[in-house]
């Protein structure tokens, strides 16, 4: 989780961890192909439940160090079948579901605060912002970390014409 300010400085990253350790964290593409499909449908529930409550925390996390959060941005999500059976069933949706179901909970958390959500296209975001990440931030700091910083920035500027 990556928090900008209006002017793009970096605020606060975190890794959020959203699974229970004791619940596999991609119930829908391995744990769920191993068992009967009742048993596999409840075990991505607990998974999607644990997910909630731990958005939750994360959320309420990221405010206690950064006032005035504006919004948030998640990156966009597939169109999937609308049942977790389906999903556990279709090989396209079991690749995706689990991130899917990650995003939409801390989508779930973010509007219970009143945060808008900017949804943005991983495609495309990089293209519309200049992030410069070669001052030390300190390690990790991979694709998707400029990614998430990127749309972080991106969406402030969103955010803000909005406010």
């Amino acid at each position: 989780m990556v928090t900008v300010a209006r002017d793009g400085t970096l605020l606060d990253r975190r890794r959020v961890e959203l699974v229970d350790e004791n619940l596999p964290s991609i119930p829908h593409h391995h744990e769920g192909q191993l068992l009967p499909i009742d048993r596999a449908v409840a075990l991505v529930e607990r998974v999607r439940a644990s997910a909630e409550r731990h958005a939750e925390v994360a959320l309420d996390a990221v405010a206690m160090v950064v006032p005035n959060i504006l919004g948030i941005a998640l990156r966009g999500l597939p169109q999937l079948p609308p049942t977790i059976a389906q999903r556990i069933k279709d090989y396209r949706a079991r690749n995706v579901a689990d991130w899917v179901m990650y995003r939409e909970a801390i989508a779930c958390a973010a509007e219970a605060r009143g945060w808008p959500i900017y949804w943005y296209d991983a495609k495309k975001v990089l293209d519309s912002v200049d992030v410069e990440l070669r001052r030390p931030v300190g390690p990790p700091w991979n694709k998707d970390h400029k990614l998430a910083m990127a749309a972080a920035i991106v969406s402030v500027k969103m955010l803000s014409k909005e406010a």
